[in-house]
């Protein structure tokens, strides 16, 4: 196959020179030498191919019944390493699409949110109701918290930590369109996902021209129900919407048909936009995640920010988000300030992840609920754990310097030694649990060891005294 690379002159001379750099070494490898003229020759004939392969998180390819994949494009192993089991197609999958199904298996938090807060709640999915008036208020004010927008830095929308529905590109599209029912949050999960659907597109229509979101288009099956009810060919529907949705645009048979059956010009030109859309499916199976963890939001809020901060959250700091509304303040406005001057494309995603999980800890403490202190004698590794109707206590890896297995390690030791009584020292507590120095110093410096000595020896002015 041929791949196209578009690269330029400086590019190309880089690539060149690699290119004959790896020709270098694969003679070495096998002993040999060759002409120049030979080397540029086979050079020449790897410029254009793909130097790195991309690996889908979850791509199923499905072979029909007697083939293997080596039918269809050759396979290679990750970083040449011959003795994994892992291998991908060297093929980019739109090159054989046309003979191989993929399915799409991805892995998602949402499901393990929910399962967090059903173990943590004890309700049953089953009393969350679709039709929740309270709950679908949430996507366009903040008084199902409790709290008014100014509490939150004049954050309209109740829906920070609500997936799908959390970032403030969705928040501006919820205060553009002003949700009124389950299905209008549909429509814009399908907005949301696809490209050149939205921007440019159909909030023009709703911003300038007053047009209902109902009448948009958001999803792929909009186009082929809406052209069916039209009275165009049923099987000619389906490919135009195909077309679209890829980006491909309209055929001319297609928009003949569409001109044929009355369909409005600007339906067409907004057709004509669109680079990708999402299937209605897979939007109202998010926002059927996104309305049930809503419904705990405002519900259960102890057990839902306890989810959200061990599920869902980045790097969250002990020291600058637990200990207090005004420390998380000044630093989350550090970031701000940061924001605004450079732009979200200079901020490095563990700082974007940050004002997020900030923003989310900052309307915890608005609605009047807080961090307790961590007790190291039953702090959980990884779990946030509610403490009782006000308080959660964060989890001993949001302390800077514990994570992973260190910390299931950790929590283990200090529990082991507590069976033998209280800690006498700093350096009691290390001797007994493993900590390092540094480490047991920080959880000092925190609070969490108490008012213990640095050491069990007494100088004797201390036995004077």
């Amino acid at each position: 196959t041929e791949v196209e690379v578009l690269v330029d002159d400086s590019e190309l001379s880089e690539l060149k020179k690699n290119i004959g750099h790896a020709k270098e070494k694969l003679y070495g490898h096998f002993g040999q030498s060759g002409r120049r003229a030979e080397k540029n020759r086979l050079a020449h004939g790897c410029e254009g191919i793909l130097r790195t392969t991309g690996q889908h998180p979850g791509g199923i390819v499905v072979l029909p019944h007697g083939e293997e994949i080596y039918s269809f494009t050759p396979i290679q192993r990750p970083a040449n390493d011959m003795k994994t089991s892992i291998i991908t197609t060297h093929f980019e999958y739109h090159s054989i699409d046309h003979n191989l199904l993929k399915l799409d298996i991805l892995g998602h938090d949402d499901p393990t949110m929910i399962r967090f807060l059903q173990d943590a709640t004890g309700v049953d999915l089953n009393e969350i109701k679709f039709d929740d008036k309270v709950v679908m208020e949430l996507f366009s004010s903040t008084a199902p918290l409790g709290i008014t927008s100014k509490d939150i830095r004049d954050i309209p929308t109740g829906t920070l930590g609500i997936p799908e529905f959390g970032t403030d590109f969705v928040i501006g599209m919820l205060v553009d369109t002003q949700p009124k029912n389950f299905s209008d949050l549909i429509r814009i999960s399908g907005l949301s996902h696809g490209t050149d659907v939205w921007t440019g597109n159909a909030q023009e229509l709703v911003n300038t021209e007053g047009m209902e979101l109902s009448e948009c288009i958001c999803c792929r099956d909009d186009i082929m129900l809406y052209l069916i009810a039209k009275g165009m060919d049923p099987e000619l529907s389906f490919k135009t919407m195909e077309s679209v949705r890829k980006g491909k645009g309209l055929k001319d048979e297609m928009k003949e048909a569409m001109i044929a059956a009355n369909v409005p010009e600007w339906y067409i030109d907004s057709c004509l936009k669109i680079k990708y859309m999402f299937p209605k499916a897979h939007a109202a199976a998010y926002v059927m995640m996104a309305w049930r963890v809503a419904w705990f939001k405002i519900n259960k809020p102890l057990a839902y920010y306890s989810g959200f901060f061990s599920i869902r959250a980045g790097i969250i700091d002990y020291a600058t988000m637990c200990t207090g509304l005004a420390t998380l303040e000044d630093t989350l406005q550090q970031l701000l300030d940061k924001y605004k001057k450079v732009g979200k494309k200079k901020m490095t995603a563990s700082e974007l992840d940050q004002i997020r999980d900030m923003r989310l800890i900052e309307e915890m403490y608005k609605r009047g609920y807080e961090f307790a202190p961590i007790d190291l004698k039953t702090v959980d590794a990884k779990y946030f754990r509610q403490i009782d109707d006000k308080r959660i206590m964060p989890s001993l890896k949001t302390i800077e310097g514990v994570g992973g297995s260190q910390a299931d390690n950790l929590v283990n030791a200090i529990v082991e030694a507590s069976k033998d009584g209280d800690f006498l020292s700093v350096d009691d507590f290390r001797a007994r649990t493993g900590c390092s120095a540094n480490l047991a110093q920080k959880f000092k410096d925190l609070g969490l060891l108490g008012d213990i000595p640095d050491t069990n020896q007494m100088s004797i002015f201390d036995f004077l005294n």
